[in-house]
């Protein structure tokens, strides 16, 4: 593995990631801020209960990313500026039952970074004690030349090493990463690639990730212990080209969902399976919504599973409206009962996330508000996804993308959220917990 050097990054953004199991607890003081988590006592019986959830990052955080570790503990990360030109990759862990932190622990500085409010960094962390953390950087000329660097820590996200280069460094862009554990001490990912629009001199012309004949891919990778590549693959020849990507740890294997790019410009969510035999099954769709979209949506899918079932949710217009749905397979992701409509309207943004635990399936979506600004609501489903009920867990003063996306993981019999706000202009991040 390569020692990481500080770099300063551009834009004044700032990244934070939850700390180690292994540290100490940090006392969280209070921050003031409005009271964004309606009251507990207004909501009526038998609805989710939203609460206030501090966390640690400072005010001008934002790219928030939440994950739940082997030992049950709830990792974040955010990006913050760190001087005129540069970024801040962050870590900060809670004690598993916990809402306090332990001290947020830096992954790493520098510039020349690629920030961006939908294509963010994320954090994982493995049985065998280690962390994980990637962020984007530039690796050429064009605003559109930058890929994935991918760091690994083995105590505790004290020091942070280089791990052998995901992708070929050059032209083009590689990002819109999820991480899985791929065994105790193996981290797997699966990511956008543009190396086919690279080889077809499209790099220049990619001007907000829409448009031009080659097609992104969706390739896959499985990382060591010592940091070095064990295996890749490509896994979809044709994808769109800015939506994030999701994944989830099945009985027979973990599945990876994103938005495909299909004959005619139709942009519906496919996925994918690792399957016992090392090999991947061939892509399909979750549902033919028949979405024609000349262009990228930047709204991809989430996944949640258990056991051998799989809960999978989306964004589509393919009526002509704004819609978001929820599906069910309950053979690790072969097919797919017909999809439930979680929201349906103008109002709808997206940007969904999605959780199961506690006996049902959660799930977490953005909406404009009627005053400007926006809400986040949660559902929670049966895992037949009967009976549902719904809360709104906050109002945003964010408008358009300064939202960013939602977080969202189920721990401690409760379901825990993050997303960026605005305040005085300027990005922060807050937090929920929905019992």
């Amino acid at each position: 593995m390569f020692p990481i050097h500080p770099v300063r990054i551009a834009h004044g953004v700032w990244i934070a990631v939850l700390a180690s199991v292994m540290l100490p607890v940090l006392s969280l003081a209070g921050c003031s801020r409005e009271a964004a988590v309606p009251a507990a006592e207004t909501a009526p019986p038998g609805v989710p209960v939203a609460t206030d959830w501090p966390l640690p990052a400072p005010a001008g955080a934002a790219q928030p990313d939440l994950v739940r570790a082997p030992d049950g503990r709830l990792l974040l990360s955010w990006v913050e500026p760190a001087g005129e030109r540069g970024h801040r990759l962050q870590l900060a862990a809670t004690l598993a039952g916990e809402t306090g932190w332990a001290p947020t622990l830096a992954v790493a500085e520098g510039e020349g970074w690629f920030v961006n409010w939908a294509d963010t960094p994320r954090v994982q962390a493995l049985a065998d004690g280690s962390l994980w953390a990637h962020w984007l950087e530039r690796t050429g000329p064009s605003r559109m030349d930058y890929g994935i660097a991918l760091v690994r820590s083995d105590d505790g996200g004290r020091h942070w090493q280089r791990s052998a280069p995901v992708h070929p460094r050059g032209r083009g862009d590689h990002g819109f990463t999820t991480f899985w554990r791929a065994g105790d001490d193996r981290l797997g990912l699966a990511w956008l690639d543009s190396r086919q629009k690279a080889a077809a001199g499209e790099t220049e012309g990619h001007d907000g990730h829409h448009g031009g004949a080659a097609a992104m891919m969706l390739r896959a990778a499985v990382h060591g212990p010592d940091g070095g590549q064990q295996a890749e693959w490509p896994l979809d020849a044709s994808t769109c080209d800015c939506c994030t990507t999701a994944s989830a740890q099945t009985a027979r294997g973990v599945v990876v969902v994103y938005r495909g790019r299909g004959a005619g410009e139709i942009r519906d969510t496919r996925i994918v399976r690792l399957q016992p035999d090392g090999t991947w099954t061939a892509p399909r769709d979750v549902h033919r919504d028949g979405w024609h979209f000349p262009g990228c949506p930047v709204n991809g899918p989430a996944v949640a599973a258990e056991d051998q079932d799989v809960w999978v949710a989306w964004y589509t217009e393919a009526e002509a409206v704004p819609e978001l749905r929820l599906a069910h397979s309950r053979d690790a992701g072969g097919r797919f009962d017909p999809p439930v409509v979680l929201a349906r309207g103008p109002q709808v943004l997206g940007r969904v996330a999605l959780a199961q635990g506690g006996g049902h399936v959660h799930a977490a979506w953005l909406e404009e508000a009627g005053e400007g600004g926006q809400v986040l609501r949660l559902a929670r489903y049966a895992p037949d996804l009967a009976s549902p009920a719904v809360v709104q867990v906050a109002t945003l003063h964010a408008r358009g993308r300064a939202s960013g996306l939602p977080r969202l993981q189920w721990a401690d019999g409760a379901a825990w959220l993050a997303w960026t706000d605005v305040e005085a202009g300027a990005p922060v991040l807050r937090g929920a917990v929905v019992r």
